[in-house]
C-alpha cells in the first residue's frame, strides 16, 4: 500500500526508493513537476487568462502526472523481476560502484 501511494502521490521519490534505475527519476521528476505547474497554471486561469479555472491546462497537467506515475510503476516493477530472476541491471553497477573501487580522483592526486 505505501509503494502505490508513493508512486501515486510522488513517482520520482518512489523510484529512488523502490527501483534500482535511479537514471529514470529525473525523466520521470519533469513530467511530475511540469503536471503540478500545468495543474496550479489551470487553476488560475491558464494561457488564456480566463476568469475561472482552464479545464484544458488541468487536464494537461492530470495528463502528466498519470505518465510519471505509470512510469514511474512499470520502472519499479521491472527492476522488481531483475531482483527476482537474479540479474543484476548492468546500468546500476555503472551508477553505483562496489565499496572496493578506488575513487578516480584519488588516482588523480596521486599522480600529480
Amino acid at each position: 500500500m505505501k509503494r502505490a501511494a508513493l508512486i501515486l502521490v510522488t513517482p520520482p521519490f518512489a523510484v529512488c526508493k523502490f527501483g534500482c534505475a535511479g537514471c529514470c527519476a529525473a525523466p520521470i521528476g519533469v513530467f511530475w513537476i511540469t503536471g503540478i505547474v500545468s495543474i496550479v497554471y489551470g487553476i488560475t486561469g491558464g494561457p488564456t487568462n480566463l476568469m475561472g479555472p482552464s479545464w484544458n491546462t488541468i487536464a494537461l497537467g492530470l495528463g502528466l502526472w498519470g505518465i510519471a506515475a505509470v512510469w514511474a510503476a512499470i520502472t519499479i516493477r521491472s527492476a522488481d523481476e531483475d531482483r527476482c530472476k537474479g540479474d543484476k541491471n548492468p546500468l546500476c553497477d555503472r551508477i553505483l560502484p562496489s565499496t572496493d573501487e578506488s575513487d578516480p580522483f584519488d588516482e588523480v592526486r596521486k599522480a600529480r
